[in-house]
């Protein structure tokens, strides 16, 4: 795995419905079920739910929103919330 290259990754979900997400390369995949980011620096996200959508991605700035049931997300090859209550 990439060292993060000093660009900072936001991270947003409201009421488990909407994702906005900063710092995206590319939509490595998608489907209903998931969603595969690259970021900036070579990390990976995983977004897992139902129904999701790209409602907007813009590869200029890197700006990515989606929506649907958000039941999961996995940044880094890592569970997030691991990562965040280790």
């Amino acid at each position: 795995m990439q060292e993060n290259s000093g660009t900072k990754h936001t991270l947003s979900i409201e009421q488990r419905k909407f994702l906005t997400v900063s710092a995206v390369e590319s939509v490595v995949a998608f489907s209903e079920v998931k969603i595969v980011l690259s970021l900036v620096g070579g990390e990976r996200l995983n977004v897992i739910g139902s129904g999701l959508k790209i409602t907007s991605f813009s590869k200029s700035n890197g700006a990515f929103t989606a929506e649907g049931t958000l039941t999961g997300v996995q940044y880094g090859g890592k569970n997030f919330a691991a990562r965040i209550f280790k």
